[in-house]
Formats: C-alpha cells, sequence, structure tokens
C-alpha cells in the first residue's frame, strides 16, 4: 500500500470516528433530555415508552415532541448554516447573522399581534418571509455578482432593521399574545408538537438531499469561483440550489422552534475544530446543530436556576464567539 493510501486510509477512519463520536453525542443529548427533567425516568422506561410496550405521558406527550422538534430544527440551522459560510467563505456568513431568521420572525410576530393569527398559518407566512428576505438581501448585495464580505454586511443591516421591527411590534402586543410572540424573538421549544414535525422533517430530507447532492461542487467553491468553473463546476447553478436550500431549511427551522440563535453560526466551525475541515461539512454541522439545540434546551429547562427559552441559552453560548471571531478577524488584517 502506497503512502497516499495509508493518508487516505487514517482520514477516511478519523472521519467516521468523528462522525460516529457526533452522532453518539446528537442521541445521547436527546436521550438525556428524553431521561431527566423535573423528575427522572429511567433510560427502559423511555426506551419501552418509545417503542409502544408500554404508556408514558410525561415521556411520550411532555418530552419526546421537545426531543423530535429540537433534533430537527438543530439539523436544519446546522447543514444551513454550513452551507452559507462554505459557498461565501467566510464564517460570519450565517443565515442568523445575516438577517433570514430575524425576517421569519419579524412576520410571524406580525401575523400574531397586527393580524391576530395563529398556527399553522403563522409558520407558512415566516416561511415565506424568510424566503423573501434572502431575496431581498441577495438583491441589495448584488453589484454584478455577490461578494461574500458585502452580502454579510448587507444582511447585518437588513437583520437590524428586522429586529426593530419585531422589538416595536412586541411593545404593542397585548397581553394575552405577547408570550407566544415572545417565542419568534428568542426561539423556544415550549409547546412542540409531534404534528409540527412532520414538514420540518420533510424539509429537512428535501433541502438536505439537495444539499448533500452538490456537496463536492460546494467544496470546490471553497478554492473560488474562476478555479472552480476551470475545474468544470457549474457555478451558477451550485450557488443557486445552495442558497435555495439552505434558505429554507433555515425558514422551516425557524417556522417550527423560532430564531434559536447561534446554532447555524456555530454548528459548522465545531464540527470543523472535530473532523479537520476533512470532506463535507454538511452531515457533521447538522449532527452538531442537533446536540447544541438539545443540550442548550437541557440547560435551561434543568441545569439553571429559573427556566429559560433555549435561545435564551445558545445566544449566551454564541455572542462571546462572535465577539472573538470579529476580533481575530480585524487583527488578521479586516477581511471584512
Amino acid at each position: 500500500m502506497t503512502a497516499v493510501a495509508i493518508l487516505r486510509l487514517r482520514h477516511a477512519r478519523a472521519r467516521i470516528l468523528g462522525l460516529a463520536l457526533l452522532a453518539g453525542l446528537a442521541i445521547g443529548a436527546a436521550l438525556l433530555t428524553l431521561s431527566v427533567g423535573q423528575s427522572v425516568t429511567p433510560l427502559s422506561d423511555v426506551f419501552s415508552a418509545l417503542s409502544g410496550a408500554s404508556q408514558d405521558f410525561t415521556i411520550s406527550v411532555l418530552r419526546l415532541p421537545r426531543a423530535v422538534m429540537g433534533a430537527l430544527a438543530g439539523m436544519c440551522f446546522g447543514m444551513g448554516g454550513v452551507a452559507f459560510q462554505t459557498l461565501l467563505r467566510n464564517p460570519l456568513a450565517s443565515p442568523d447573522i445575516i438577517g433570514i431568521s430575524s425576517g421569519a420572525s419579524a412576520a410571524a410576530v406580525f401575523c400574531i399581534v397586527v393580524l391576530g393569527l395563529s398556527g399553522a398559518t403563522v409558520s407558512l407566512v415566516a416561511v415565506a418571509a424568510g424566503l423573501g428576505v434572502a431575496l431581498l438581501i441577495y438583491a441589495l448585495a448584488w453589484s454584478g455578482g455577490v461578494a461574500g464580505a458585502r452580502l454579510i454586511l448587507v444582511g447585518i443591516g437588513v437583520a437590524a432593521l428586522l429586529q426593530s421591527v419585531t422589538a416595536y411590534l412586541l411593545t404593542q402586543a397585548p397581553s394575552w399574545t405577547l408570550q407566544e410572540a415572545l417565542r419568534w424573538m428568542t426561539g423556544s421549544l415550549n409547546g412542540a408538537r409531534l404534528t409540527e414535525a412532520g414538514p420540518l422533517a420533510m424539509a429537512l430530507v428535501l433541502c438536505g438531499g439537495c444539499l448533500l447532492a452538490v456537496r463536492r461542487d460546494l467544496e470546490t467553491l471553497r478554492m473560488g469561483e474562476d478555479l472552480a468553473a476551470g475545474l468544470g463546476v457549474r457555478v451558477d447553478r451550485t450557488r443557486l440550489v445552495t442558497v435555495c436550500a439552505a434558505v429554507t431549511l433555515v425558514a422551516f427551522a425557524t417556522a417550527a422552534a423560532g430564531p434559536i440563535a447561534f446554532v447555524a453560526f456555530l454548528s459548522g466551525p465545531i464540527s470543523a475544530r472535530l473532523l479537520r475541515r476533512d470532506g463535507s461539512l454538511l452531515i457533521p454541522a447538522g449532527l452538531t446543530g442537533a446536540a447544541l439545540v438539545l443540550l442548550a434546551d437541557f440547560a435551561g429547562q434543568v441545569l439553571l436556576p429559573a427556566r429559560y427559552p433555549v435561545g435564551i441559552v445558545t445566544g449566551v453560548l454564541g455572542a462571546p464567539y462572535l465577539v472573538l471571531l470579529i476580533i481575530r478577524d480585524n487583527r488578521a488584517g479586516g477581511a471584512m
């Protein structure tokens, strides 16, 4: 066996081991949220309830929908975030940083507070708004092409505008709608229902499948569009598929659980650290996103002195990393 073959074999083994560790972390986090809450349920009872051999109200009605929604939303945020970061070759190019989640949130709060809507209608409007805001940011950043830094700066400006709109609407919200509207500002798994998991799972399968189909071209784009085109990559088609699939994933996740802060932003860098950026990060980032949401929700519900929405916990974790990233970029010459 040649030295190159040995090196490839070692990389393949390291990647499989890393993926197995991430999958184990996500599954372990799910079992933790199912087993431990205000009361502790033995894992044997958890498996019995999941298999249908027994009926357990706490597991089947309270904890299982929360865990399923958290895992699916985390995977959508993780895959959508790393797709944007890879396409634009910038770790700041995350959908929650450039305002796509903020667009979905602002539209949902407008529907609840001003139009008095609720349920699936609000989620549909949130998905449409997320797609519309992505199109708006793309159009505003267009100048004979879309540069990553320009799109990020435009997105940050649009996000700030939409967040101020959301904050204003919340100040006008009557008390009976304020609690529901707050979910769209912070991100929360409270009130999760299994019936809402179907559309989110379908979006994950379809859009995640599209991203996986173009993963090799997407990785080649990291070397630059001109070089990728020279290697036979259809740049425009790959960019269009990636943007549409990633935006749809994030919009559906936001419609299901609200804008859970920094999960899309953090999942890619964390999985890159664990796998040393060897191959596509779509699946690793999805698993990392699921683990992040589940563990943050567990911390917010069980470990902290008071109960906090999952978006508050992920915001506390992600904000310092964002500051460190900006400081590091400035010291490296101001990539922004």
